[in-house]
């Protein structure tokens, strides 16, 4: 075990190890942002002086304002969606929209106009934020490498530069910049951006290395093995790109007969026109029956019977700390019939805990004597196991004693002088001594090894006093989530790790699942999830890191754990944990399903109240204000049963395991 001090380079901090340099769209930057904006604050302008009773000439043009910056882009792209002969439900809104102001609904329209511009604004900068953390991801590399000529000179060179063939120095603390293989040096790579490791990996000649990973303590000479445009990184960016596009389009169960519905409106409301002009009604009659034809018979009654229980939904999870970040992604939620998790920093906390303490016989140390030691030893690095050996001492309120001389080795571990011995801390196969351990240390090794452990020796003055066992410690919340999803989508979930298949084994037995898939690059994981999907399945993939973020756009819904998720996570996902509780998984998927079964009672309230109100307008004479008064009690009605997933009892009854009532 070796120190790994991560020097900063020049002209600022560093990025945090896994973590992708942050890019960000602003709201305003956004055409979409501005114009929905500008609706929303004309209309704000507007609403309160038409409730106050101010003259027409005070607030219709500020009305008139809002249609056009709500309403030009949705109708700009029904009309384009025209001349590709389809009509979508954005047109059909505006009309609806400007039909409602021509029959004296002026303040109707133009709310519906702010809603329309809105839900366009936050669409698209979801769409734009999620380019940017993929624009990012590529940042992880650094921009310049020393490659070392054949005369021994060295030349910064842009990484972008680098050829197959090439030697790069990658000096301590930096990041590497090509995909390659060790030629000399050792030292320990941070590689968590790419496997998700929870732990930097020993790094020697002849060991692969990519391109954006962290060097630790030591200096390495990589021979350059693949294009800048090959590199794993670029393969995350290319893969989380083609699965967002090829991901089967998603529309709400409403949009599914978008198309039949609208032309049968159009037409509808067409024949109901002209039709009774034909046989000799009056114009204006004919008008007020069509208007009032469309009126209730408009989609958006149906519209806002489907999104008020998604929406309340969407609201109840973000209370208690699951941001969903769409209606669609809600509603595909509760579809979900298989799992995938993510081990480190998903089922695990993601840094690794001392669970073992073991004093050898004959050492004359008791358990806090030989954590003491080692975290004496350990106190100058900044190595993941040392700052665990560090923490358990804490906890134990051990105070470390002085240490000097301090050194580290990488691949190997620390050593120091602690009241006049020599303490080392080290892998069992770095021990330094030309002796073999005793059997008492080999066997303790080996059996935390055994046991999914990683295991270190501490000795003194050369002579072996005592193992310390360590892993990355399961969420208490792991068990309970994984048999809870399993009884909600029918089949046992599955873990998709980068790690190694012993570490993965053991923490999957203690979180009860059955089936391990190991040592995975990105790559891998989008393919078990096409896999899956390939058969039939929806699946829900949960994970953290930069590798989890291929897997998490080609899932069939993804979510991130929000603390110490990567940003590319964050914005790939359709969901995001944010206060890390992962047992609010299966809670929020319970919760989708219930907001899926009111909105199925809604359309069959709405669908009741326009099939009578057409009925009525087309044998008989509909009133116009009668009409809109039945088209918006449906809305009303079915807006408050949507809206009974706000209160806490429907968390409360989802988290439970259940879609109670």
């Amino acid at each position: 075990m070796s120190a790994t001090l991560t020097a900063r380079p020049a002209g600022g901090p560093a990025t945090p190890p896994g973590r992708v340099p942050r890019r960000r769209t602003a709201v305003l930057a956004l055409p979409e942002a501005r114009w929905a904006a500008a609706a929303l604050v004309l209309f704000l302008l507007a609403l309160p002086l038409r409730l106050a009773g101010a003259p027409a000439w005070a607030w219709g043009p500020l009305y008139a304002l809002v249609y056009a910056c709500g309403g030009w882009e949705p109708g700009w792209a029904g009309l384009r969606a025209l001349r590709e002969k389809t009509l979508d439900v954005d047109l059909l809104m505006v009309v609806a929209a400007l039909g409602a102001a021509a029959v004296g609904q002026v303040t109707d329209g133009a709310l519906l106009i702010v809603i329309f511009a809105t839900s366009g604004a936050l669409e698209a900068l979801a769409t734009a934020r999620t380019a940017d953390s993929v624009r990012g991801l590529l940042d992880l590399a650094p921009p310049t490498a020393t490659r070392l000529l054949a005369d021994g000179t060295e030349e910064v060179v842009p990484t972008d530069g680098l050829s197959v063939g090439d030697t790069v120095l990658v000096r301590p603390g930096e990041r590497i910049g090509a995909d390659g293989r060790v030629l000399d040096g050792a030292s320990e790579v941070d590689q968590a951006s790419i496997t998700g490791e929870p732990l930097p990996v020993a790094k020697q000649v002849g060991d692969e290395v990519f391109a954006g990973t962290l060097n630790g303590t030591g200096a390495l000479r990589v021979r350059v093995e693949r294009d800048a445009a090959d590199s794993v990184i670029a393969r995350i960016v290319q893969l989380v790109e083609e699965a967002s596009e090829t991901k089967a389009p998603t529309q709400l169960f409403v949009e599914k007969v978008e198309q039949r519905y609208s032309l049968g409106m159009v037409a509808a409301t067409v024949a109901v026109f002209a039709v009774p002009l034909l046989v000799g009604a009056a114009f204006t009659d004919s008008l007020l029956r069509a208007m009032t034809f469309m009126i209730v018979a408009s989609p958006c009654a149906v519209v806002l019977a489907t999104m008020p229980p998604l929406l309340s939904a969407i609201a109840t999870a973000g209370r208690h700390g699951v941001l969903v970040k769409s209606a669609v992604v809600m509603e595909r939620l509760g579809q979900v019939d298989a799992a995938a998790l993510d081990k480190t920093g998903t089922l695990t906390e993601g840094a690794p805990q001392v669970t073992d303490v073991r004093p050898l016989p004959g050492s004359g140390l008791d358990g806090d004597g030989l954590l003491a030691l080692a975290a004496a030893a350990e106190h100058a690095s900044e190595h993941p196991l040392a700052r665990a050996v560090l923490a358990a001492a804490r906890e134990r309120g051990l105070a470390p004693a002085p240490a000097a001389d301090f050194a580290s080795t990488p691949g190997v571990g620390v050593s120091a002088r602690v009241a006049g011995h020599t303490v080392a801390v080290t892998a069992p196969t770095g021990f330094p001594t030309s002796d073999s351990p005793a059997p008492e240390p080999l066997a303790a090794v080996a059996e935390l090894e055994a046991a999914g452990r990683t295991a270190v020796l501490v000795s003194r003055d050369g002579v072996p006093v005592g193992v310390l066992g360590l892993a990355d410690r399961l969420r208490p919340d792991a068990a309970a989530t994984v048999a809870a999803l399993g009884a909600l989508t029918g089949t046992a979930p599955v873990l998709l790790t980068g790690d190694n298949p012993r570490a993965a084994r053991r923490l999957a037995a203690e979180a009860g699942i059955t089936e391990v898939r190991a040592a995975l690059l990105p790559q891998d994981k989008v393919a078990a999830v096409r896999e899956w999907e390939a058969a039939g399945r929806r699946v829900l993939v949960v994970g953290d890191g930069v590798n989890d973020a291929p897997a998490l756009a080609a899932a069939h819904t993804g979510v991130a754990m929000g603390r110490a998720g990567s940003d590319l996570a964050l914005e790939t996902a359709d969901a995001v944990v944010v206060r890390d509780e992962l047992a609010t998984v299966p809670a929020v998927v319970a919760l989708s399903r219930r907001a899926r079964a009111l909105v199925v009672q809604n359309l069959v309230v709405a669908s009741a109240f326009i099939t009578a109100l057409v009925v009525w307008d087309l044998v008989g004479t509909l009133p116009l204000p009668l009409g809109v008064l039945g088209h918006e009690g449906s809305t009303v009605i079915v807006g408050l049963n949507g809206l009974r997933l706000l209160r806490d009892a429907a968390w409360r009854r989802a988290a439970a395991g259940g879609v109670g009532r």
